[in-house]
């Protein structure tokens, strides 16, 4: 397999395909619409909610906090969960940049 070579992109380049690849499965998009619908801290069972094991859906929340979407605090036997407002901003304002270039108007193009 070979290496992504991220070094030769530049750094938004490499933050949004970070951004694209965490959004990229349906599974990390619910819990996420989960954490929206509660608008505070989530320590329910998710796994009920979104359906899949419980293995499959702390991998996906290990993938949310790793890139800091999301938080997570113990309390007791539990791990809540919530949205990092912050980082959100910041991806939203990113990912609007770069969806927000515009299109030439060159009709000769393909």
């Amino acid at each position: 397999m070979g290496l992504t070579k991220t070094e030769i992109f530049t750094e938004f380049q490499n933050e949004i395909a970070l951004f694209a690849k965490v959004l990229g499965h349906p599974a990390r998009v619910a819990i996420l619409q989960q954490l929206f619908k509660i608008d505070g801290c989530y320590c329910g069972d998710l796994v009920n909610e979104i359906g899949l094991a419980q293995p499959t859906i702390s991998q996906h929340l290990k993938e949310l906090k790793n890139l800091g979407l999301i938080k997570g605090n113990v309390q007791g036997t539990s791990v809540c969960y919530c949205i990092n407002h912050e980082n959100w901003t910041k991806m939203k304002t990113t990912i609007f940049q770069f969806l927000n270039q515009d299109i030439s108007d060159i009709e000769n193009c393909c």
